[in-house]
């Protein structure tokens, strides 16, 4: 997948524009509640079990505050609560990007 042509921290949200055109804004909170680290998420060991990771689900005053590109593959997000161990891959963003999307549709109805 190609990069965001992209990146930017908008007020509470990372924005993104794709090569495509698209562009869509991720609230902070919901990226730190969904960090694919094995601080938040937690990791598996060989046998498949999960080991690890937060209970913690209230990220609501949270804020992304920077950012690193790592390489050409994934962004490495900086949180207002210290958090930074998360590497999110492009798939990892646009597949975020569209369930904020479809949540906040969802609770617009």
């Amino acid at each position: 997948m190609q990069p965001p042509k992209k990146i930017a921290i908008v007020g509470i949200y990372l924005a993104l524009a794709w090569e495509s055109g698209e562009e869509c804004c991720i609230e902070g909170s919901y990226l730190r509640l969904h960090s694919p680290s094995a601080e938040q998420a937690g990791e598996k060991d060989i046998f498949g079990r999960k080991s690890g990771g937060s209970s913690e689900t209230n990220f609501s005053k949270v804020r992304v505050v920077d950012f690193d590109r790592i390489g050409n593959y994934a962004v490495r997000l900086r949180f207002s609560d210290g958090h930074s161990t998360g590497i999110y891959s492009w798939e990892i963003l646009r597949s975020l990007a569209d369930s904020y999307e479809q949540e906040n549709r969802n609770n617009s109805n």
